[in-house]
């Protein structure tokens, strides 16, 4: 029986849309006169606009609704969706940022995540510092952690800038240490969001290879989000198509990004 790495089980989150100050008293004042008017609020610049309605201040969103699956250990899975359909929730609970409002999740190994540009690292540490820092959260010891250094530095490609801080890297130069870090570390579930879609071409290309040789070779598990059909195809064995926080399929991964596709009536 093959073993499972990643199990979800009813799995739902809820947020509440909040209202932000104005930073000044007027404008609270303001904000409230027209609250207990019944009227639409002055201050509001940005409403969510999902799922083709407006939601108001104070409502609840969910953006998981009852989703179960099962990842087995060795596999890579692709998560997809149209923008706002629950794929970057979904990682953050996976990768334990955010927790649920409902339902479980049972995690079978260590875990590394990619979901953005500014996670994982701290600005004022340079790349070497943080390289070390990302191994001890991850329960290693310095003396595992500096086994991969070498590799690590060699495969982001700035070695030049390791003992820099890195709130002064280019995003690309941000992404490529994330990734190497990510890839190159003890973990058995690697986390992956759209970021890599910022690097350049090349080292996009670098990547995906890193991730199957990860996938195939050493047995780590992927969970793969993109917007790019091709490269969900070529990555993964099965796949996720998540509508308004709900599993909509989920099966082979060329059977799925077909009907994602035929649906969204894009070309793949």
């Amino acid at each position: 029986m093959s073993e499972i790495a990643i199990k979800v089980e009813h799995l739902s989150k809820k947020y509440r849309l909040g209202a932000v100050g104005t930073k000044t008293l007027y404008g609270d004042l303001n904000r409230w006169w027209y609250k207990v008017r019944g009227r639409e609020d002055p201050f509001l610049k940005i409403s969510d606009v999902s799922h083709r309605k407006i939601h108001k201040i104070g409502e609840d969103i969910w953006t998981l609704k009852d989703i179960s699956f099962e990842v087995i250990k060795g596999e890579a899975i692709g998560i997809i969706g149209k923008n706002g359909a629950g794929k970057s929730t979904l990682l953050k609970i996976l990768s334990r940022i955010t927790n649920p409002t409902k339902g479980e999740i049972k995690v079978n190994g260590r875990v590394a995540s990619l979901l953005e540009v500014g996670t994982g690292f701290h600005p004022e540490f340079t790349g070497r510092e943080n390289i070390y820092m990302n191994g001890a959260i991850l329960g290693m010891t310095r003396k595992e952690v500096t086994a991969k250094l070498s590799e690590i530095i060699d495969f982001s490609g700035v070695e030049k800038y390791i003992d820099t801080p890195v709130k002064r890297y280019s995003t690309g130069m941000y992404v490529r240490l994330a990734f190497s870090v990510a890839a190159h570390l003890q973990t058995d579930i690697l986390i992956l969001d759209e970021v890599l879609s910022v690097g350049d071409l090349e080292f996009q290309q670098k990547c995906l290879v890193k991730m199957e040789q990860v996938c195939r070779r050493e047995g780590k598990t992927i969970i793969y989000v993109s917007h790019a059909l091709k490269t969900v195809e070529r990555m993964c064995d099965h796949a996720i198509y998540l509508k308004e926080g709900i599993i909509c399929m989920n099966g082979p991964v060329q059977e799925v990004t077909t009907a994602f596709a035929n649906e969204m009536n894009i070309p793949i």
